[in-house]
C-alpha cells in the first residue's frame, strides 16, 4: 500500500469516526432536550413533550413549551453550538489550546460593549445584540492589530488578549458603578451569563446567524486543516495563511457575539467544547461539527444543574461552566510548556 493510499485510507477512518461521534452526542443532546423541556413545576413525561414538538400536545404542553421552556432550551444549544465552533476555529488557527474567545479578550470586548449599551442606553433586545456584535468586532481589530508581526502568531494573540480582556473588565467594572441600582441588577445579571430570562427575538435572531456563520465556518474547514500544519507548509500547499486566519477568526468572532448577545458571557465553554470533542474523534482531525454539539451539551447540561442544582434558587448558567471551566483552565496551564 502506497503512502497516498494510507493517507486517504486515514481520511475515510477518521471521517467515520467523527460521524460516529457526533450522532453519540447529539443523542445524549437529545436527552437533555427532553429532560430540559420535561422538569420543572409542572413536568411533562417524554411523551407529552415529543407530542407537543410535533404539533399534536395538549394545552399546557404547548403553552409550557412553547412560551416558557422552549426559548429558554433552544437558547442553551444555539448559545453552546456556537462557542463551541468559535473556539474550535480560535484554538486551530492560534494552534494554541488556551486561545479560546473567553481568554483572548473577545468575549470581555463584546461583554463591555453590551454592558455599556445597558447601562447607558438602555439597550435590549436586537439592539443589544447588534451593539455586542460591533463591540466585539473592534475589540477582535485591536487584539489583532496590536498582535500583528507579519501575521497572527499564538503567544502572541494570547498575551495581547489577556491585556485587552483586562481592560474591557474594567470598563465593565465602571459601568456597573455608574449606573442606578436597577440599571446595575440587570447588567450583573447577564454579565453572569443568564438564560433566566431569554428574549425569544434574539433566540430567532441567533438561529439566523448560527446558520449563516456555522455554513461559512464549514466551507472554510479544509483551509482551518491546512492552517494547523504551519504556515509554510500552508503557503507551499497554495494557501494565503493570513488572509484565510483573517476570515477564520471573523466567523469565530461573529459567532461569539451572537452568542453573548443572547446569554451574556457564559464563561469557558468555548476552552472546553473543542479540545473535548477533538479527544473524542482523535486523528488530529478539526471537528467543527461535534465541537458544536459538546458545546451545545455542556450549556445545556449546565443550566440543568443551575436550575434545579439548589431548591427554590436558579443560578446563572455561567456560574456552573465557570466552575467547571476554571479547574479546566487550571490544568491545561499546569500541564503545557
Amino acid at each position: 500500500m502506497t503512502t497516498t493510499e494510507r493517507a486517504a485510507r486515514r481520511r475515510v477512518t477518521g471521517a467515520r469516526r467523527e460521524l460516529v461521534v457526533l450522532g453519540v452526542v447529539v443523542v445524549v443532546l437529545v436527552g437533555l432536550v427532553l429532560v430540559g423541556l420535561g422538569v420543572g413545576d409542572i413536568p411533562l413525561a417524554p411523551g407529552q413533550v415529543v407530542a407537543a414538538l410535533v404539533g399534536h400536545g395538549d394545552t399546557v404542553s404547548d403553552f409550557v413549551i412553547g412560551q416558557l421552556r422552549g426559548p429558554r432550551v433552544s437558547a442553551a444549544l444555539l448559545v453552546g453550538a456556537s462557542l463551541g465552533v468559535a473556539g474550535g476555529i480560535v484554538q486551530s488557527v492560534v494552534r494554541n489550546p488556551i486561545a479560546s474567545p473567553d481568554v483572548i479578550g473577545i468575549t470581555s470586548g463584546a461583554s463591555a460593549s453590551g454592558l455599556t449599551a445597558i447601562v447607558l442606553f438602555g439597550v435590549s433586545g436586537v439592539g443589544l445584540f447588534w451593539t455586542v456584535l460591533v463591540g466585539a468586532l473592534v475589540v477582535s481589530v485591536l487584539i489583532a492589530g496590536l498582535a500583528w508581526r507579519r501575521g497572527i502568531t499564538g503567544n502572541r494573540v494570547v498575551l495581547v488578549g489577556i491585556g485587552v480582556a483586562a481592560m474591557s473588565v474594567s470598563v465593565s467594572g465602571w459601568m456597573l458603578t455608574s449606573g442606578t441600582v436597577q440599571q446595575a441588577g440587570t447588567a450583573l445579571l447577564w454579565l453572569s451569563g443568564s438564560l433566566n430570562a431569554v428574549d425569544p427575538g434574539i433566540v430567532g435572531v441567533l438561529a439566523v446567524a448560527f446558520v449563516v456563520l456555522v455554513v461559512a465556518a464549514l466551507v472554510q474547514s479544509p483551509r482551518l486543516t491546512v492552517l494547523t500544519l504551519g504556515d509554510e507548509v500552508a503557503s507551499s500547499l497554495g494557501l494565503r495563511p493570513n488572509r484565510a486566519k483573517v476570515l477564520l477568526l471573523l466567523t469565530a468572532v461573529c459567532l461569539t457575539a451572537a452568542a453573548v448577545a443572547t446569554a451574556g458571557p457564559v464563561s469557558f465553554v468555548a476552552l472546553m467544547a473543542a479540545p473535548i470533542a477533538r479527544r473524542l474523534v482523535g486523528g488530529g482531525r478539526v471537528a467543527l461539527g461535534p465541537a458544536a454539539a459538546v458545546g451545545a451539551v455542556i450549556v445545556l447540561a449546565s443550566d440543568l444543574v443551575a436550575q434545579f442544582a439548589l431548591p427554590g434558587t436558579t443560578l446563572p448558567v455561567g456560574v456552573v461552566t465557570g466552575v467547571v471551566g476554571a479547574p479546566y483552565l487550571l490544568w491545561l496551564l499546569a500541564r503545557s510548556r
